[in-house]
């Protein structure tokens, strides 16, 4: 069978980059109330305040740079691919330190940070500086209508369609930095173990859906990672 790798990164990747968690006892919706800041219903009713949230996580996502994880997954994905592998990395974050550390089979299934998005006619642009009411979109020129490009609360998740289809012929899956708890995403180990893939969870500590994963290691991704990616190109060179 050709050797298919499917990872599921989460924000325990980027925690090490000095960007916020959000679901731990002192990560980001444990300061700010997700239902006004990350929902279609909050940004109608105060996209000032939306805007200002986001503006503000934008500005930080600047200053901060991938880490050796991001690396090793980005030499990773070269040397899978290169022994004529299928490799895709499927992230929950919404920053582009993937990208920077070099990844291109890549998946943001919650959005990107660095992108805006029309609300009237569905366009999405580069952006890196502050969006606000007053921006009008480039295609249409729509006024106000400007967003993150980030998916909300009761939005459907980006690239499902080439998700499950990946997880369903993969034969190795590795869920890192994630706690399993946010679905779809959270049963993406099961699927990947009803096809018959070998699977991992590389975490601080152990997720919800631990009774999927084959191996476990625990431990900061700066770490675990790495090591784990060595173990997988010794695989793929034997």
């Amino acid at each position: 069978m050709k050797p298919s790798l499917v990872i599921l990164t989460g924000a325990g990747i980027s925690a090490e980059s000095g960007l916020g968690t959000f679901r731990d006892a002192d990560g980001v919706w444990s300061k700010f109330d997700w239902r006004q800041l990350a929902t279609p219903e909050g940004f109608a009713n105060d996209p000032v305040a939306v805007h200002g949230f986001y503006n503000a996580r934008r500005q930080g996502l600047v200053a901060a740079a991938p880490h050796a994880a991001h690396t090793a997954l980005a030499e990773l994905e070269t040397g899978w691919r290169a022994s004529g592998g299928d490799f895709l990395l499927v992230t929950q974050n919404i920053d582009d330190l993937h990208e920077r550390a070099g990844s291109r089979a890549l998946i943001h299934m919650h959005g990107e940070l660095f992108k805006a998005r029309c609300g009237a006619c569905g366009t999405v642009t580069d952006c890196r500086t502050d969006l606000s009411i007053a921006d009008a979109c480039t295609a249409c020129g729509r006024e106000g209508r400007m967003r993150p490009h980030v998916v909300w609360f009761g939005e459907i998740p980006l690239g499902m369609e080439e998700i499950f289809p990946a997880l369903e012929t993969a034969t190795h899956f590795a869920a890192i930095g994630t706690s399993g708890t946010v679905w779809p995403a959270a049963g993406f180990a099961e699927a990947a173990k009803i096809a018959g893939a070998r699977t991992w969870e590389l975490s601080l500590e152990a997720g919800e859906g631990g009774h999927f994963f084959d191996v476990t290691d625990y431990g900061p991704a700066s770490e675990t990672v790495p090591r784990w990616a060595r173990t997988m190109m010794d695989e793929i060179r034997a």
